[in-house]
């Protein structure tokens, strides 16, 4: 006799962890002064061009809406390799409560919101739609909170 195995819904991926020498040189980053902090990421990511959290966040502090637009999408494609090294097969969830998941996620949001800053409305229509798809509770209540209260 064989186990019988039943479906419950769509797979769920999570992303392996970023290395700890990653997170502790992006947390520092993040940490800069103000008018220091840009290009601080900006060296992170220079020297772990595979951390998405550091593009995403790079995308963040982007010094206009161009330079932002291209920072997450880089981010965004990144994450995409990651997921189906990960075994994600363009299906299924990719939830934001896994921290794992959020630099791919936060890539994703910052990609919808510049393109929608620079008109190109169907792909701001596009992410929003995959972003759902992804995580059927977008936007989380922390994201969505400092998104609302715009930039800092």
């Amino acid at each position: 006799m064989s186990d019988v195995h039943l479906s419950r819904g769509l797979p769920e991926t999570v992303l392996d962890p970023e290395p700890q020498e990653v997170r502790a040189a992006l947390e520092a980053a993040l940490a800069a002064p103000p008018a220091e902090r840009r290009d601080a990421v900006a060296a992170v990511v220079a020297a772990h061009p595979r951390s998405l959290e550091g593009w995403a966040r790079l995308g963040e502090l982007g010094r206009d809406p161009v330079e932002a637009y291209a920072a997450h999408r880089v981010g965004y494609h990144r994450g995409l390799d990651r997921l189906r090294q990960s075994g994600w097969r363009g299906s299924g969830y990719v939830r934001w409560h896994h921290p794992e998941n959020q630099g791919f996620l936060r890539a994703l949001e910052g990609l919808r919101a510049s393109a929608e800053a620079i008109g190109e409305d169907d792909e701001e229509e596009r992410c929003a739609q995959f972003l759902r798809q992804l995580d059927p509770s977008w936007p989380p209540a922390d994201l969505a909170a400092r998104r609302d209260a715009g930039p800092e």
